[in-house]
């Protein structure tokens, strides 16, 4: 109750404090409406359910198309006013059939030119460039953008901001899949064949062709080398076999399948296996690889074989080649790799100072032929814990920054805004969970936990001792939805409504939660309340890992505890650097992890964190592994896990509109069987605080934050631009 009464005290001044930083109005101004195709949306202000519209929507005049039906379902209550710090969605518009008459370039490109070290323009981009509308205006060239990351393991930092080369993206509002580095993809009627069509011109930042052998390559020397990839993707095993890969000529490439696979869109889109180099090379995966520059790191290509190979492995301290092979491929550590990113690697992420540079083949270009980025490099500092950069961006060092940044340093950054020259914007999440206790159902160690881990009604009773009110005012400023981990109503899987789903198990009910506990035989307890184990060895007590990064995960276990205290359920919160906490999943160590439910409204895009999709899996690591290799490895699931692993599969399979369906019954059966106990979702706390230096043009009022399009790539950072720089412009206000 503590915490309540000091919320009563100091969000009111928040709120103050927000007004005043966004002016007196409390609507932020409507930006200018960006062209693009879209669901349109009623919302009705009344206490009733709206009727469903559905609407086909096309993808891009492309050569075929392929048909994405959306289900839109308009909103049943009224809702709460929004914070003047969440604006609408803005984003850039990909321009399909148009080419600029003229290319320009960076005045540092420019020169290089001139001096003979790199071909015109013209010949570096081709005649197929991706052309885009900016948000707001044409920007300008030239500086620096500053950021911070927290280690070598921040790689996310890269990928989420300006690591991005999948072959096709969203629309800003998500509901659209359009053209990116491939000028289009068709699908068959049948869905078996999916066709993509390279850019003509497309060149890797060394200058070599982007052509149908590198994804040839990666398939038949990468994905299907037993070292590089021992356990084959569960994106890739369609009715129990892999999918081919084929090559139709140099800019066209087919995947094929034996059964339909018409989720591959999505696939490519999003942040799946095959959604690009930059993501997944350090993994040997992406769907494609610069085969010109890895085909001297591959025995099956090197003089010598695999004995030359190790040669050069052991040189670098590698004691298999499939590890050195990998590290050669990741655009993290290694500043030869050639690369398709709008920035390419000059410094490593084991350096204090991560750097990237500009890339003089960026196929990008905005609608007045200027080639993108305008920005000349991506910088990142080293922060020793997350207060140090969370202070920085306070201090006005960041030019714009949500990765890592703490919602409850909020109050602190709006009041230092205008001194650190910036702007504070939120972009809340709608996947239903930013903070879930992720109970691991293949524990082994201890065989008393495990019986009760894998117990279902045990898991309920667990989420129905939870207060997540107070959860969400002290830990997430009020800004949540307080329930289950079900994703935003308004999200295309959504298994119906929150008053039926985001409650169910998820209501803070002890005296049910305690006649629960009792009901499973746990009625004996100690001196202080707490129940004892069936096995006769001692009080009950759950293990829960936390870690640091995104939010306080700690501080939350610690609540949970006294939460738990009421229904008899000791915990131990242990707090682990993120990288342990990873590995103890992947070992089948740990008892509970509190995670983000990562992706959860897009659950093929990114199908990562609401059941147990892969080897590190929360919810259980083995039952991963078996779903990855479809049944050949791990530990076979139960019967209502093993539906929900049918299921996901089936949709695969499926046209968008029965995929949806499939994947709101999965949903019904994650949600009532608990696998995951929900606290608060949809705010801002996950990568959704962000400081915006007010000298950056075409940041957007909002960007849709998620995990399965990734923010800030989802509003397209090689469009921003410094409107005011004084080695550019003489002097700046």
């Amino acid at each position: 109750m503590r915490v309540k009464t000091m919320l009563k005290v100091w969000l009111p001044l928040l709120v103050v404090m927000v007004a005043l930083a966004c002016g007196s109005d409390a609507t932020p101004a409507a930006p200018e409406p960006v062209v693009i195709e879209k669901e349109v949306i009623k919302e009705v202000e009344v206490e009733k359910v709206v009727e469903v519209e559905k609407e086909v929507i096309k993808e891009v005049e492309v050569e075929k198309v392929v048909e994405v039906i959306k289900e839109v379902e308009a909103k049943m209550e009224k809702e709460p006013a929004r914070s003047p710090l969440i604006g609408d969605i803005e984003g850039i518009t990909v321009l399909t059939d148009f080419v600029p008459a003229s290319y320009s370039e960076a005045p540092e490109l420019a020169a290089m030119v001139a001096a003979g070290e790199i071909p015109p323009i013209e010949e570096r981009v081709g005649t197929e460039p991706l052309v885009i509308r900016p948000i707001h205006e044409i920007g300008k060239y030239g500086g620096v953008w500053r950021r911070g990351f927290i280690g070598p393991n921040d790689t996310a930092n890269a990928i989420r901001a300006v690591n991005h080369d999948r072959l096709l993206f969203w629309n800003p509002e998500g509901t659209e899949i359009v053209p990116h580095m491939a000028k289009g993809v068709e699908v068959s009627d049948d869905g078996k064949t999916t066709t993509i069509h390279l850019r003509k011109g497309h060149r890797w930042s060394d200058g070599a062709p982007f052509t149908a052998d590198d994804f040839i390559f990666w398939y038949e020397d990468m994905y299907l080398n037993d070292d590089l990839n021992p356990v084959k993707r569960a994106e890739l095993t369609v009715g129990g076999e892999q999918a081919v890969f084929k090559k139709v000529d140099e800019t066209t490439v087919q995947i094929i399948t034996k059964e339909p696979y018409y989720v591959l869109p999505t696939y490519l889109s999003s942040t799946s296996a095959l959604s690009g180099h930059a993501r997944w090379g350090r993994s040997a995966l992406g769907g494609f690889a610069p085969a010109h520059y890895l085909k001297q790191f591959h025995p099956d290509y090197v003089q010598g074989g695999l004995d030359a190979v190790m040669q050069m492995a052991e040189a670098e301290d590698f004691d298999n080649w499939a590890d050195f092979f990998k590290q050669k491929n990741s655009v993290f550590h290694n500043t030869e790799l050639p690369a398709l990113t709008a920035w390419i690697l000059e410094k490593p992420i084991t350096e204090p100072v991560w750097v990237m540079k500009r890339n003089p083949y960026s196929i990008w270009m905005d609608e007045a032929g200027n080639q993108l980025p305008y920005m000349n490099k991506v910088q990142m500092t080293l922060g020793e814990d997350l207060e140090v950069l969370n202070l920085r961006a306070i201090a006005g060092e960041f030019d714009q920054q949500a990765r890592h940044m703490d919602l409850q340093k909020l109050p602190v950054m709006l009041e230092n805004a205008e001194q650190g020259n910036y702007t504070v914007r939120l972009d809340p999440t709608r996947h239903g969970g930013d903070a879930m206790l992720c109970p691991n159902l293949n524990y082994d160690a201890d065989p008393e936990i495990a019986k009760w881990l894998t117990n279902a009604d045990f898991r309920r009773a667990l989420s129905l001792g939870i207060d997540r009110d107070q959860i969400n005012e002290g830990l997430f400023l009020g800004l949540g939805v307080p329930g289950s981990i079900a994703p935003g109503e308004d999200t295309i899987y959504s298994p119906g409504p929150e008053s039926e789903w985001r409650t169910l198990w998820s209501t803070h009910d002890p005296e049910l939660a305690n006649q629960m506990l009792d009901g499973l035989g746990l009625t004996e307890k100690d001196s202080e309340g707490y129940r004892m184990r069936s096995d006769g060895q001692g009080r009950l007590i759950v293990e829960m890992q936390t870690y640091l990064s995104f939010m306080n995960f700690t501080e939350l276990g610690e609540m949970v505890k006294e939460h738990w205290r009421d229904i008899g359920i000791d915990v131990d919160v242990r707090q682990l650097e993120r990288s342990l906490a990873a590995q103890r999943r992947r070992a089948n160590e740990h008892q509970f992890h509190v995670e983000v439910t990562w992706g959860a409204e897009d659950m093929y895009g990114h199908p990562i964190v609401f059941f147990p999709s892969g080897s590190s899996s929360c919810f259980g690591p083995k039952y991963g592994v078996w779903f990855q290799s479809n049944g050949e490895a791990g530990a076979e699931p139960p019967a209502q896990l093993a539906r929900v692993f049918e299921l996901y599969r089936k949709g695969m399979t499926l046209p968008d509109k029965a995929r949806a369906e499939a994947g709101k019954e999965l949903w019904r059966i994650v949600l009532d069987q608990v696998y995951g106990i929900g606290t608060v979702g949809q705010t801002p706390a996950i990568q959704g605080v962000r400081v915006v230096n007010n000298n950056l043009g075409n940041t957007a009022a909002r960007h849709i934050n998620s995990a399965a399009k990734d923010n800030p790539a989802s509003s397209h950072p090689e469009q921003y631009y410094f409107k005011c720089l004084p080695e550019r412009d003489g002097s700046c206000p």
